[in-house]
């Protein structure tokens, strides 16, 4: 498989529209099912996790539909003038879940390396808050990231910087408004994950108040390394004969 390179499109675009092309090329019909993200992963050179995004792409055009433990299967033909609409109106406009939590790891690991060097009493005490928030969501079945969310803002906060504050809240937004990561999580049913982030969260916090900074770099580094293989191995539909990898 060839992919033709694009630098004004992401590289889950780029996957995608090489599956489309496929596709409207007669290599797939109605019912067909695409090969096994690893196979289409090492065929096309890229991580599990771009394969991944591309096919939550296609997902979003009714173009393929995800069935877990089985595959993803063929609903629809994309026609040449709605697959270049879809470029228009998709070109740039949302990050893949896995490329942002990237971007999240070496930011924010960063990020709590030096807010351990600069938290306050005060930032301490809107931690704790922010996980008796996660708790309560927790116990109560609830949702909502609103805690989660919180506890990230409070250590770009704490860095005493307000470009990284503006920073990690920008891609907070993104992620809210992203119809990939809505798609993403429709595959998952199971929230028991949460509570080993919080888990997380504790030991990020734990190295905050020993103003430790090569702890909280570690510590914020794994638990977005967490949540990335989470929500990956989570959000898998692959027949479970098919092991994977995340990055390459």
């Amino acid at each position: 498989m060839s992919i033709n390179i694009n630098s004004s499109r992401r590289l889950y675009q780029e996957i995608g529209l090489t599956l489309q092309s496929l596709i409207r090329s007669g290599k797939f019909k109605v019912g067909d099912r695409l090969p096994p993200e690893r196979d289409i992963a090492e065929e096309m050179q890229v991580s599990r996790s771009v394969v991944r995004e591309a096919i939550i792409m296609l997902e979003l055009q009714q173009l393929v539909e995800v069935r877990k433990g089985s595959g993803v299967y063929i609903i629809d033909i994309p026609k040449a003038a709605k697959t270049h609409i879809v470029n228009q109106v998709d070109e740039g406009s949302d990050i893949g879940p896995f490329e942002h939590l990237q971007a999240r790891q070496v930011l924010e690991s960063q990020i709590a390396s030096f807010a351990a060097e600069n938290v306050t009493k005060n930032d301490i005490s809107k931690l704790r808050e922010a996980l008796d928030i996660e708790r309560q969501q927790l116990e109560t079945g609830l949702s909502d990231y609103d805690g989660d969310k919180m506890f990230h803002l409070c250590i770009a906060k704490a860095s005493q910087n307000s470009v990284l504050s503006d920073i990690i809240r920008e891609l907070w937004e993104r992620r809210e408004e992203s119809s990939m990561w809505r798609q993403l999580h429709t595959r998952i049913t199971d929230t028991e994950y949460r509570k080993a982030w919080l888990e997380d969260h504790e030991a990020i916090l734990l190295a905050l108040q020993r103003r430790d900074p090569d702890s909280a770099r570690k510590a914020m580094w794994q638990h977005l390394e967490n949540v990335k293989q989470t929500l990956f191995t989570l959000s898998d539909v692959d027949d479970p004969k098919f092991d994977g990898y995340l990055f390459r």
